[in-house]
């Protein structure tokens, strides 16, 4: 019998997503294969300490909060060369599957370690991590390719000037408008704005959580998701999943309506679209995973603006969440594919990219 793969899932992190972290992470130690892949798992602490966990004791406690042990378990600091202990732990692993969100995880950085370590980890690459985490740079990617987005403005906390910023609101966009952190998920800092005073507290309350925050037209518009897949075989268009749609019972689709209340949005799968709406959400959920340049999984999310029936690009989320609520493989199941296959087909995923990337020229 070959030996099982090691997989090590990575969950925590220093972002303000941690707790949503942690809901994804319980989520897949209880889903993947342990008759294929050997599980290790990884928390990272909010002071950005790793630590490693026990798969057995987490697994006796299946469907409950995912907790991060620190007693006893073997814990470095990243300043201390993390990428040696995610290398070597226990022996080699063969395959990270980070389950992170946010800064210091999902932009790049932690891609980019792994790089450094040459593991092979699920997901984008950090070059597609990054530019989707940031949400001006995602829109600017996308309108380049041709895809349309909801007017915004981006403004940098150096350069914030309360004055000019409510002239342009006033003159562009109109209220009310959305305030959001330029490299957050999960709705966190986002506030919905109706006046200039409403507006200065929104950017206030969004530069406490990143350096660059949009100001978006608020859209009447019904908030459409999708999932994208890679495929296996190289040259092969991503798999794109039937689209579903998110009706939130409050103005926006919130962080405690995401988490911490059951009944704080309805989820239609399949969504309620036409034939030629349906599959135009799917072309453009392509065309952004492809312009993104989005490796292994996205979930991409639409508008689909009520007054004119036009699709709108609204962001994409490299790690999306992987909660028993969240949309990504709640989408594929709907599309036949389950959650376990889901997270091997991802795992294979990484290990081919991995093994490609590994006969690259180092010298000249």
């Amino acid at each position: 019998m070959s030996r099982r793969i090691k997989v090590a899932v990575i969950y925590g992190g220093r972002s303000s997503e941690h707790d949503v972290s942690l809901q994804s992470a319980r989520c897949v130690l209880d889903n993947l294969d342990s008759e294929r892949f050997e599980i290790v798992p990884l928390a990272i602490d909010r002071q950005g300490r790793w630590h490693r966990q026990d798969f057995a004791q987490l697994k006796a406690h299946a469907g409950k909060a995912l907790p991060i042990e620190t007693r006893g378990s073997p814990s470095l600091t990243a300043q201390a060369g993390t990428a040696t202990m995610v290398a070597s732990l226990e022996g080699p692993i063969d395959v990270v599957f980070p389950v992170v969100h946010g800064p210091l995880c999902e932009d790049g950085s932690l891609q980019g370690m792994l790089e450094l370590s040459d593991v092979a980890y699920v997901g984008a690459g950090v070059l597609g991590s990054a530019v989707c985490m940031d949400k001006d740079v995602a829109k600017r990617l996308v309108r380049a390719a041709g895809i349309a987005t909801a007017e915004y403005l981006s403004v940098h906390a150096d350069r914030y000037d309360p004055a000019r910023l409510q002239s342009q609101v006033m003159s562009g966009l109109g209220y009310p408008v959305f305030v959001k952190p330029a490299t957050l998920g999960s709705s966190v800092g986002v506030t919905r704005a109706r006046d200039a005073a409403a507006l200065d507290a929104a950017v206030a309350l969004a530069f406490g959580y990143d350096t660059k925050v949009l100001v978006e037209r608020a859209v009447d518009a019904r908030e459409i998701e999708l999932a994208v897949l890679q495929a296996l075989e190289p040259g092969v268009s991503p798999g794109v999943s039937v689209a579903g749609e998110i009706t939130p019972e409050d103005a926006f689709y919130s962080y405690e309506r995401k988490y911490l209340e059951s009944a704080g949005a309805r989820l239609v799968i399949p969504a309620e679209l036409g034939k030629e709406q349906a599959n135009e959400a799917r072309r453009i959920a392509a065309a952004a995973f492809e312009a993104l340049e989005c490796e292994g999984m996205a979930r991409i999310d639409l508008f689909l603006d009520r007054q004119s029936g036009r699709l709108l690009f609204n962001e994409a989320n490299t790690i999306p969440g992987f909660t028993t609520i969240s949309m990504y493989p709640k989408l594929w199941e709907a599309s036949g594919l389950s959650y376990s296959a889901l997270l091997s087909h991802l795992i294979e995923l990484a290990l081919a990219r991995h093994e490609r990337k590994s006969r690259l020229k180092r010298e000249r």
